[in-house]
């Protein structure tokens, strides 16, 4: 005859029992994993603020180049060089070159070539950013420090 295999019905008492050390055992298996992870901290790094754009003498007097990895426009003029952000102000979107300046394709807002918005709903003109070099001699722009429109540096 074949060996047959009962099923036992636990009490009430011995089911909450099992489920409590159950519990308890994947409580402390948590914790422990959880320790594991303390040696190394979860950090998220952000990306430099600065970026190099390169040497004074590629971008020569009365040129204007998008430089689209980084959503910016460096315009030099016999005055100096300025860079102004292509994000708009309005909702964040990027603006695209258009006649006379540039045109927001999320709104409709216009700015001129100086970044100034010409047509709504954009509330502020597009930011200029600051332009400072490194040590040997590269420009580099601070993607997140605007500075007062007009401000440029002398190349």
């Amino acid at each position: 005859m074949a060996h047959q295999e009962t099923i036992e019905n636990p009490s009430r008492r011995e089911f909450l029992e099992t489920a409590a050390n159950r519990s308890a055992a994947a409580a402390l298996f948590a914790g422990f994993l959880g320790l594991l992870r303390m040696p190394k901290p979860n950090i998220h790094y952000e990306p430099d603020s600065k970026v190099r754009i390169g040497f004074a003498d590629e971008f020569p007097a009365g040129t204007s180049r998008l430089i689209s990895a980084h959503n910016i426009r460096v315009v030099r003029d016999r005055e100096g060089l300025h860079v102004v952000s292509l994000v708009c102000t309005h909702l964040g979107c990027v603006v695209q070159a258009a006649e006379g300046g540039s045109l927001c394709p999320c709104h409709g807002s216009q700015f001129d070539d100086a970044g100034t918005v010409t047509k709504g709903p954009a509330p502020r003109a597009l930011p200029w950013l600051a332009v400072s070099r490194a040590e040997d001699g590269a420009l580099v722009v601070d993607l997140r420090k605007e500075v007062p429109p007009g401000t440029k540096t002398t190349v």
